[in-house]
């Protein structure tokens, strides 16, 4: 059983990723803009239960997988600081990851929200 010290000792470090990775990565502070504007058209337009769902789920995975890609980035560069043919395809592939994630995402989101878009100006 986890004690009540050791359980905020573990949230104050996921605390500390999480503001690390806000201040440096600018990738990531964008996400979390794009999020709150995603989350705030699903209040506007009242999206159902199951679309909020896919939303909140997208937007978890993009921050996530921004997250991971940032770890890896810093793994790498610890490792082998200086740019490394191999170092540099493992991090486009990363980055390559993070990009299709948030355009999958993109066309999901106007395919939940082209509905209540097209009701708005009909």
């Amino acid at each position: 059983m986890i004690s009540g010290k050791q359980l905020r000792k573990s949230f104050g470090h996921a605390a500390n990723g999480f503001t690390t990775v806000f201040r440096s990565e600018q990738s990531f502070r964008l996400q979390i803009v794009a999020a709150f504007f995603v989350l705030v058209l699903a209040l506007v337009f009242r999206v159902t239960h199951v679309e909020l769902i896919v939303l909140l789920f997208l937007i978890a995975s993009v921050l996530i997988l921004e997250l991971i890609n940032s770890i890896f980035e810093r793994v790498l560069d610890a490792f082998k600081p200086r740019l490394h043919p191999i170092v540099k395809e493992a991090k486009d592939m990363m980055a390559a990851a993070v990009l299709l994630m948030s355009f999958f995402s993109l066309v999901i989101g106007v395919l939940i929200f082209y509905p209540y878009v097209n009701l708005l100006f009909s």
